[in-house]
């Protein structure tokens, strides 16, 4: 048996992309609406309106729970993966971003008069609760309207 054809028809992992794809297209679609242009670096940036890895997790979490079973182990460590990664982008990744303007201002201020690299820092890592909350939302209606179309 062929491991490619298992992979193509397991409908968590196909889940899990779509539920990334859909929260990418929609920070892609919040950018037209506020800068009227297509910004196709959104499709891959990270922070932002929801939070597209929080709709990856939880739409795998809800997809191994509609097929496993709420109550088997497959769901409980997709689950605590999904905390995981929530905790991550709503905190860690949130103050790195936060330190990382801070930093980008600070060499702005200190070195006006000399010329460094124009490279600055990412700055828009992290997500607010309200982003984490959305991808959440955001996953979980991806894995329940992709289980109810298979």
């Amino acid at each position: 048996m062929s491991l490619r054809p298992e992979v193509a028809y397991n409908l968590s992992i196909w889940v899990a992309l779509t539920a990334w794809t859909v929260a990418q297209a929609i920070k892609m679609t919040r950018g037209l609406l506020r800068q009227h242009t297509i910004d196709f670096r959104l499709l891959f940036s990270t922070g932002g309106m929801p939070s597209a890895h929080t709709a990856m997790v939880c739409g795998l979490a809800t997809s191994i729970g509609l097929r496993e079973g709420f109550a088997s182990s497959m769901f409980a460590l997709a689950l605590a993966f999904a905390a995981v990664v929530m905790f991550d982008a709503q905190s860690v990744r949130r103050a790195a971003g936060q330190q990382a303007r801070l930093l980008n201002q600070i060499v702005q201020e200190l070195f006006k008069q000399h010329h460094l690299s124009e490279q600055k820092l990412a700055e828009l890592l992290g997500h607010t609760r309200l982003e984490v909350f959305a991808g959440l939302v955001t996953g979980v209606a991806v894995a329940m309207a992709m289980h109810a179309a298979a």
